[in-house]
């Protein structure tokens, strides 16, 4: 599996900014580890299913938050949709 999709600015890392997120339909992608806590994973996994927010799943947290650059294991990161710059036409 190709984390290389995250190492771009626009996502959002963590249970708390990735719920925000999806609740505001920000998110076109996430990623959840699957050693996570399973009622977490399930409340995720039931927002991207209703939001229709495409989901992978990484086999570790620790996996998840080193391709996120950052040093500490991550649960859940989302992938923001991109938006089109405004040409002001």
């Amino acid at each position: 599996m190709p984390l290389n999709e995250l190492a771009v600015p626009e996502r959002v890392v963590g249970e708390r900014e990735v719920r925000r997120a999806l609740n505001k339909n920000l998110l076109r992608k996430i990623f959840v580890a699957t050693d996570s806590d399973a009622k977490i994973i399930a409340g995720f996994l039931a927002a991207a299913a209703e939001l229709r927010v495409e989901v992978e799943e990484v086999d570790s947290k620790l996996k998840l938050g080193r391709a996120c650059a950052i040093d500490r294991p991550a649960a859940v990161v989302g992938l923001l949709k991109h938006t089109m710059p405004s040409t002001g036409i």
